[in-house]
This record gives C-alpha cells, structure tokens and sequence, in this order.
C-alpha cells in the first residue's frame, strides 16, 4: 500500500510543548516543529528567549507562544499547562529539553570531587531530571493520557548516559537515570493508561552551548581545549554537532512515521558511541 510521506512525517496542527525551549538546542528543535506545521508552546524560565524561539517559529511559517515555565516548580508548570491547554485545546507532543550543567558540580583541580558542594549536585541532577523529565510528563502526561490518538513524549538524554564522562559526575548520573525513565514510563503508559502514548528519547553527542563552552574551548583564543580536542579524536564524523542535526530524530519520533517506537533512546553523536578509540 503506497504511503504518502508528507502525512507520515508530517505534524501538521499538532501541538508540541518544548521546555527549555528558550536554549539553544531547545529553540532549534521548537523551530524544526514549526516548520512541519507543528503549533508551538515555546517555555523557558528566561521570558525573553522564549519570546524570541516564538517569534522565529512564527516567522518559519509556524505558531509559536512564549509562556515564563520554572520545571523546578510544579505549580509553574501545572500554570502553564492550563494556559496552553487554554490556548490551544491540546497537546500531542512533550519536549523535555530543560537541562543542563554548572560549572560548581564540574571537577578541576581548583575543586576536586571530594568538595564539590551538595547543592550544586542536587541543582544539576534536580533540572535535568525532574525539571527536565519527570515533572512535566506527570503535569501534562496526566492530560494526554486522555488522547484518543496518543501523543508523544520526548526526553532529550545525553552521551554521558551511554559512558559517563571525566569531570560531571552529577549531569552523567542524571542523565543515565532521564534514560532508565525514558524506559520506565515508556511501558507505564502504555499499560496503564493508553498504549498510543509513547514515549522515547534523543542523546545528544557533543554540541557547543553555554553550559559545556568553557570545557570545549579556551576562552581566550577560542581554540579547543584538550578536552575539546579528544572528543573530535573520538568523533568519527570530526566535528560537533550543530543545533539543526537534532531537527530530523525530533520530528521522526515526533511523528506517525516512528507509531510502533517507544521506550527508546536515539544517539545523534557523530558516531562517537560506536567508536571504540582504534
């Protein structure tokens, strides 16, 4: 039977929540939604960068509304959630891109592990966990659950899941547990509430953000670090990744075309989980 391509990867007035959606990952893949005809709730706890995601999805020929989202607040997302279901009668797709690193749970030989500060550690592993998975599928999942035609959850995972690396202990721990829920809630829903929510994730290699910046390159010649340097040694295709690598993953699981996919987490890295160093 002949398939037509444009709805099997189409999202066409489907409606996509991205947190985090203010970032540069975030806002790259809330833009690749919209140009697919994906309607967008652009959320990110700095007001003015999820106004700008809108207003360049909008200009991508979509629909994007900025809303001020704190992840680490129930009561800011459950807030939300009734603003967008207010504005747009439903929602199909869960982004969770919140997330990200602090330089005060990162090792160096001024902070070796031994002090790296509890708070900063529960700061890193509260935002890329709860924040950034398991807050907001409970706020919302508790309404696509009612969908009749499911909907889709995608959690934004990370490399250090699959091998945790040098200096991060508290990002790689949490995301390693943003995969294991992946999984977990992956066969929840489909047992215990409807089998067409599914549920799946992205992980990221390498890319360049103003959270991992200061590892990668040298701030004052902008060269890489050698930490920068052995991640493209270790990168078959040699290079970062860009924002826009992530667009096609999102919008393939996002869609019709991935309808027998959950539970899964997809490596966009460049190669660098399959390359053993020789």
């Amino acid at each position: 039977m002949p398939v037509n391509l444009e709805d099997l990867f189409g999202l066409k007035d489907k409606v996509a929540v991205v947190t985090g959606g203010g970032g540069v990952l975030g806002g790259a893949i809330a833009e690749g939604l919209a140009q697919v005809g994906a309607r967008i709730a652009v959320c990110d706890i700095f007001e003015e960068k999820s106004v700008e995601v809108a207003v360049r999805c909008r200009a991508a020929g979509g629909e994007g509304r900025p809303y001020k989202m704190d992840v680490l607040s129930t009561d800011s997302i459950q807030e939300n959630c009734d603003a967008i279901y207010k504005d747009f009668g439903r929602v199909d797709i869960l982004l969770n891109g919140a997330g990200g690193n602090q330089k005060q749970a990162t090792t160096s030989p001024e902070l070796p592990f031994f002090n790296l500060p509890l708070d900063a550690l529960e700061r890193v592993i509260s935002l890329n966990l709860f924040g950034g998975a398991i807050l907001p599928s409970q706020v919302f999942g508790r309404k696509m659950v009612e969908n009749p035609d499911g909907g889709v959850v995608i959690n934004v995972s990370s490399m250090n899941a699959l091998r945790p690396l040098t200096r991060i202990p508290g990002y790689s721990a949490a995301k390693a547990a943003v995969s294991n829920f992946t999984q977990w809630l992956a066969v929840h829903f489909a047992q215990e509430y409807n089998t067409k929510l599914r549920v799946n994730a992205i992980a990221p290699g390498f890319f360049l953000t103003e959270q991992n910046r200061f590892l990668l390159t040298d701030k004052e010649t902008g060269n890489l670090t050698p930490r920068g340097q052995q991640i493209i040694d270790h990168t078959p295709m040699a290079e970062f990744g860009q924002p826009d690598d992530l667009i096609g993953a999102t919008i393939w699981l996002a869609s019709p075309a991935s309808r027998f996919v959950t539970g899964i987490v997809v490596p966009i890295d460049g190669g660098f989980s399959a390359y053993a160093g020789v």
